[in-house]
């Protein structure tokens, strides 16, 4: 008895369970360890047939790679200077993608476009004096045929955040990204994202990095005695820099902004939902016109405009978004 699927041989590995049913299934998916942001291992992509465990470390794919130091820096600089100093740049997105998303909206209504041209379909869709959608405090846009239509606008990343914002980066689980392996990426030199509040403070900022040096000091004697680089990264800070590559569809996206954008969003996301709302208003102009925290998107058209409760910033952010500057 088979359960499950076969690989289709097109280099895409897949979990067979041979004979073992839904105990086989069970035990296999135990086997298989999970990659979190930033993981030291790869992710165990597992074929059991009766029992037999999981793939022999040497066969997993991402084994096959070997990088020198240099070979790690050199990455690590060409994804910087492509960054350019921003914490997320955007490197691609749909063609025409206005467009595309005006038409998806009037087919979903049954509208041609001499009923009803692109800019008037795009006002219905995200002006929130037209869409009440775009009011609610829960996000159910998922639910409605009318907001799917902006699955149909994508756009990508570069992003460099530490591994702590990271993590809560991950919580958009519609927004995936493909994040580094560290036992491939890592480097002799300490490599680390510094707080605001601690870049301010200039005691502080010396006490800091020096315990960044004393981190990496303490990594890379481990490994200069012989220890795995899966165990010595463990001594690494939640400081340690995260290079990634992230996509999402803009019916994601428009979500995650409009909770990153609020002054209660943790400091590393905030900027780099503001670098790419931006870089997207730049670009596709009319998608641009009505994004921001529920506080702005709310204002004047539903009570509260905050939707923070007891948690509200007390700044007027609504009076002068996004130029209104955020303090901590």
């Amino acid at each position: 008895m088979t359960e499950g699927y076969e690989p289709d041989r097109s280099g895409e590995l897949a979990l067979v369970v041979v004979g073992g049913g839904v105990a086989g299934l069970f035990a296999a998916l135990c086997a298989a360890s999970l990659t979190l942001s930033g993981s030291t291992e790869p992710d165990a992509q597992v074929t059991v047939s009766g029992g037999a465990g999981p793939l022999p470390e040497e066969k997993i794919p991402e084994r096959r790679y070997v990088t020198t130091a240099a070979d790690r820096l050199r990455a690590r600089e060409e994804f910087d200077t492509q960054l350019n100093g921003a914490t997320s740049r955007l490197v691609g997105s749909t063609a025409d993608a206005e467009s595309v998303v005006a038409q998806a909206f009037r087919y979903v209504l049954g509208l041609s476009r001499s009923q009803m041209d692109d800019d008037r379909a795009l006002d219905e869709l995200l002006n929130p004096a037209r869409n009440r959608y775009r009011l609610e405090t829960l996000n159910v846009s998922m639910h409605s045929p009318m907001m799917r239509a902006l699955e149909h606008a994508s756009y990508t990343f570069l992003k460099k955040l530490s591994h702590t914002a990271d993590s809560q980066d991950q919580r958009h689980r519609m927004v995936p990204g493909s994040r580094p392996l560290l036992t491939l990426t890592d480097t002799r030199q300490p490599d680390f994202i510094t707080p605001m509040l601690i870049r301010e403070n200039s005691r502080a900022l010396e006490l800091y990095e020096q315990c960044m040096a004393d981190a990496w000091s303490a990594k890379n004697e481990l490994l200069n005695r012989g220890v795995p680089a899966e165990i010595a990264l463990y001594l690494l800070p939640n400081a340690k820099s995260i290079r990634l590559v992230e996509s999402g569809s803009l019916l994601h996206l428009l979500h995650k902004w409009t909770m990153r954008t609020c002054f209660n969003a943790q400091e590393e996301i905030y900027a780099a939902s503001l670098d790419e709302i931006r870089q997207v208003q730049a670009r596709h102009p009319r998608f641009g016109r009505h994004l921001g925290p529920p506080c702005v998107i709310r204002n004047g058209l539903a009570s509260p405009r905050c939707t923070e409760g007891s948690h509200f910033c007390g700044v007027p952010v609504w009076r002068d978004w996004p130029g209104v500057e955020r303090r901590l």
